[in-house]
């Protein structure tokens, strides 16, 4: 089967600040806005003549807020179109359905603060509006937010999970019009910073929890004990990134300074699915919203990385998902990280002026360093002149030790069949392509990329 990868640059922004954390809008109609948040640590500077003080030398935390609408044009495909000030921003999330008609935007910030914005006018001239916020208590940081809305139902009551600097997981209650937010319960989840806070989408009354102590827990909200179901030490550093797949029930990916990426079976936290060493500590997840398979991480030293993950995990296997492409042009911490639900049209697939990387579905970090890449980086707002040659007569895929496919599923949901080449058939072959934009931002070069990955395969016909 041949079955090959290409990434294309369509834009790279400077957001002056460092930029941590991006999210596209899930709300149907709005899937052309993204969000990005910033934060800048900036030192005080003493007056003229006034002595170097203790004082002086607590850092301020600056943020700001950027909005951006995305038009299938070919060379300037993302328009800012509202910029906010504010504290540093340490995570942003959208509700995945509308409240009250409007789709809203959840914001953890440094100063324990989490925010809601709801979108006003339309899609090319809408605005933030701030709606309600809620104090997660005295000198911390709010670390990370979820929503309950993972599986694009509304439901009722409406949820969100935010972790602090303190340890502290809470659990918040948002009204039907969000105007309002207050906190249902608060708890002592880990004992240095909670990075990450997430629900069980298929249960919500269950939250996870990753702290700086290298424990992954879980909760039952409904318990009044705060004992947790379980704690799990598998990961050897903090636990950064928790996130509970929207189409597969079941199925909860984690990540961690240690560098692995895990997938666990709820049901059973005793042992992972599956262990992925990605080279570098991963700060964010990020499952694909329509291809079940496919997990996009942001592993900070390393780059993004987008995993295929085996629909038959067997944990006494010990699997490994695939890694099928490797985004490693950021040139600082790759922290933000997120799939857009828009379509592509035919203009940015006929575009020649952006950034072209082709490697093989096998093809891992060591194999991308190999290979003849020439890269020209003028600024963070320049297009890239790059080259990826791809090596000619690459094996065919093997498939999973499980019997699961590590290849994308085709229209109909059918898996690809076996390489027939290697068998010494001549069936002819049906082409297949699926085509995704992202969105990733680094921290310390504070630039915005927004590219495509496109992925092409061949199946025998019937």
């Amino acid at each position: 089967m041949a079955f090959k990868c290409k990434a294309k640059t369509l834009q790279v922004v400077d957001t002056e600040y460092s930029a941590d954390a991006v999210e596209w809008c899930p709300v149907e109609g709005w899937h052309n806005i993204l969000a990005c948040g910033t934060y800048q640590l900036k030192k005080p500077e003493n007056e003229p003549g006034q002595s170097p003080r203790e004082d002086s030398e607590t850092p301020v935390r600056l943020g700001r807020l950027y909005l951006y609408s995305f038009e299938d044009q070919i060379f300037t495909p993302l328009t800012e179109l509202q910029r906010l000030e504010t504290v540093a921003i340490l995570d942003v999330k959208w509700c995945h359905v509308p409240i009250a008609g409007h789709p809203v935007l959840g914001i953890a910030n440094a100063q324990g603060v989490v925010k809601l914005s709801h979108l006003m006018g339309s899609e090319k001239s809408c605005r933030l509006q701030p709606l309600c916020s809620v104090d997660l208590g005295d000198d911390c940081l709010a670390l990370s937010l979820d929503w309950s809305t993972g599986r694009e139902q509304c439901g009722h009551p409406l949820r969100l999970v935010s972790s602090d600097s303190k340890g502290r997981v809470s659990l918040l209650s948002v009204d039907e019009s969000a105007s309002s937010v207050h906190v249902l319960g608060q708890w002592k989840g880990h004992d240095f910073e909670a990075w990450v806070a997430a629900f069980d989408y298929w249960n919500t009354h269950v939250v996870y929890s990753g702290g700086d102590d290298c424990k992954l827990r879980g909760w039952d909200t409904r318990s009044s004990s705060r004992t947790p179901l379980f704690t799990s030490e598998r990961h050897s550093m903090g636990v950064c990134s928790i996130q509970s797949h929207p189409l597969r029930e079941n199925l909860l990916a984690t990540g961690s300074y240690d560098e692995h990426v895990l997938l666990w079976d709820t049901r059973k936290m005793k042992q992972p699915l599956a262990d992925t060493h990605v080279e570098g500590g991963v700060w964010r997840l990020k499952w694909h919203p329509s291809q079940e398979e496919w997990l996009l991480a942001s592993c900070m030293h390393n780059g993004f990385v987008i995993l295929g993950c085996p629909k038959d995990l067997v944990d006494e296997n010990q699997e490994k998902c695939t890694i099928l492409s490797s985004y490693a042009l950021h040139n600082s911490l790759a922290y933000g990280a997120d799939w857009c639900r828009l379509p592509l049209g035919t203009s940015l697939e006929e575009s020649t002026a952006a950034l072209t990387i082709q490697e093989d579905q096998r093809a891992s970090p060591e194999d991308v360093k190999g290979k003849n890449l020439k890269i020209i980086y003028e600024s963070p707002t320049a297009t890239f002149d790059v080259l990826l040659e791809e090596e000619e007569n690459q094996p065919p895929v093997s498939p999973s030790p499980a019997g699961g496919s590590l290849v994308p599923q085709g229209p109909s949901g059918d898996a690809r069949a076996p390489d027939t080449k290697a068998n010494g058939d001549a069936h002819a072959a049906k082409a297949h392509r699926e085509t995704s934009l992202l969105a990733t931002c680094s921290f310390y070069d504070h630039v915005l990329h927004v590219w495509k990955w496109e992925v092409s395969w061949s199946s025998p016909l019937a």
